[in-house]
This record gives C-alpha cells, structure tokens and sequence, in this order.
C-alpha cells in the first residue's frame, strides 16, 4: 500500500520538494517501523523544504521533517514493540537519514525517545526540536547557576519556536523574562506567553560597546551573529548566554571582553546529537514545567502539503509559534 511523504529531489538541477507516494519496501533498512501520525516545521526544515539552503540535505532524494511522532508498527529491536507511542528529535533526519514528512518511516531503534505521558502525539510535535532545545537551553542555564531572582532573563527570536517555548518555559519557572522580536505585533502575544517586556530587535542587531551597561542575567539565544555579539556586552558579571541557532548568521563579531572582564559564560546548545540521558531529562521537564494551555495558543496545525508552502516564510521570520504537520491530513 502506498502513502504520501514530501520527498527533497533535483529537478533541473535545483532541489524541490513535493507531495510523492511511497511504499514500506522504499524506506530505509532501519529496525523500526512507525505510523506517523505528527511532524512539525522548524527552521532547518525551511532551509531544506526551500531549495535546500545550506545543502542542509546532505544526499538527496531525501524525505525532509527533523522531528516526528508516531506509534511502532513493527519493531526488530527488544526495547520497542508494536504499539508503543515514540518521538524523535534531530539524529541527522531530513540531512543523513530520511525524516518525519510521511506516514511512515523506519527508523533506528536508539533514535526513539517513549512519549511523555504528558503529551499527545500533536503536543509533543508542537513542542519538536524547538521546544526541546528552548528547554536544553533553560537546563544550560538553571546548571551554570541561573535563577529566578528578579533579573532580567533575555530571550532573542522570541516570535519564533525555540522562543516562544523559552518564554513560556522561563516565566513558569519564576524567571522575569524580556521578549526580543522584531514584530511588534506579536508583543500581546509574548506576553500571553509570559514575557514581561518586548523589546525591538533592532537594539541587539546593530554593533554595541564590547562592554555595555550590565543588563541581563541571561539569556536564550537562536539569532547569533551580532545579536549575541551585543548580548554578550550587556550580561552582567557571572552571567550566561545558552546559544542554539544562527538564524542572522554562524559568525561572532564579539571581543573576549565579556568573558575576562565579567566572567560571563557562552554556553553552546545541541540538540541534534545530544545523549539519550539529556534528551530523556528535557523531555521530563517539558513535560513537568510547560503549560499546556500557552503550548496550545502558540500552536497552529496545518496538512502535510502546507509544510512545503510555510519554509520560506520560516525562514523569512513569518512564522509565529510552532507549526505541527499532520501527515495523515
């Protein structure tokens, strides 16, 4: 029997992604084979649903979605057996291995983390990479000795999904949080999140004293460039930056001056290639510490074909919240 997956191929010698039929003996010679039932839209899926920016697709053809959620229908491996209801986050999908954008896929067994409890099989797609590095990064923070105690805690690309689960996230925790974001328009709903101040991005995104007035305790950063070049100039002493993303650019225009001068730290976040202990740790806490309310208003559902119309609006920062794929739809 057949089924739909958007499949990343050249055509004409460009990459394009489409709606394609599948069937079981097309997928990959993995241990475990799920029904999908959720994927999700983060930014690296903009960049390979759109013309593969960044070669993030590694080989192609390629079934793009980095995240999925499922139920096992088949399992060779001892620890998962038909039924179960399992996640997976990162491990290469949509750039080495084919991804969650089809509704089926088989995967490697030690990829699987059990769904939380907590989440239904949506939820845990509208929490998806971003929502689970927002909580790596809250971790980072809480570990360096961050706490809420009445400082500022910054969070840069706060209309986007790693933001907006870091703000929701962050003010559950007692954290006051100030929202960074380019979209005036998206204030109300920051603060519906949690945030207690929006500020204009274009604060941060233009060059800054390499040591500036000592502002922030913290910060959650997705932007990078000279957003966490500013950022870093404004921490104040024994502060940390938990930085995941390069949404304005890889490059670090800063100075060591923060860091010999205030003892500020950069924290570098990964949640590709994270051990399964600090996976399964960020999912516990997700599922503990985010209000399912505020994970519902920042989530919208959209069918599978919708995905390949949304990546260059990811990327161009139109996106608000977490977007969640029904494969099936």
């Amino acid at each position: 029997m057949s089924f739909n997956a958007i499949v990343i191929e050249e055509v004409e010698g460009k990459a394009r992604a489409s709606v394609k039929q599948l069937e079981v003996k097309d997928l990959p010679d993995n241990d475990v084979l799920v029904d999908i039932a959720y994927s999700t839209i983060n930014f690296k899926d903009g960049l390979a649903l759109a013309g593969n920016k960044s070669k993030i697709a590694r080989k192609l053809p390629m079934v793009g979605g980095i995240d999925l959620a499922g139920t096992v229908a088949e399992s060779k491996s001892p620890a998962f057996k038909p039924g179960d209801k399992v996640l997976v986050n990162g491990y290469g999908l949509s750039e080495a291995h084919w991804g969650g954008y089809t509704q089926k896929q088989r995967v490697k067994s030690e990829w699987l983390v059990r769904l939380p409890a907590a989440f239904s099989a949506r939820q845990a797609m509208a929490v998806g990479t971003a929502g689970y590095t927002a909580m790596l990064c809250v971790l980072a923070l809480e570990d360096y000795g961050i706490k809420p105690d009445g400082r500022e805690i910054l969070v840069t690309g706060a209309a986007g999904g790693v933001g907006s689960v870091a703000i929701a996230l962050l003010a559950k925790l007692g954290y006051k949080v100030v929202a960074s974001t380019g979209r005036p328009e998206t204030h109300d709903y920051l603060k519906g999140l949690g945030a207690a101040e929006c500020i204009d991005r274009a604060t941060l995104s233009e060059k800054g004293a390499p040591l500036a007035k000592e502002r922030w305790a913290g910060a959650v950063d997705s932007v990078g460039s000279q957003t966490l070049a500013t950022v870093l100039g404004q921490v104040a002493y024994g502060g940390a930056v938990a930085a995941c993303g390069l949404a304005a650019g890889a490059d670090l225009p800063a100075t060591v001056l923060p860091f010999i001068l205030r003892g500020v730290a950069l924290l570098g976040v990964d949640s590709v290639n994270a051990p399964m202990q600090k996976r399964q740790r960020a999912w516990d806490r997700l599922a503990k510490d985010l209000d399912a309310k505020k994970l519902d208003a920042m989530t919208e559902i959209v069918p599978l074909a919708k995905a390949i119309e949304l990546a260059p609006k990811i990327l161009a920062g139109q996106v608000k919240g977490r977007i969640v794929v029904d494969v099936n739809a």
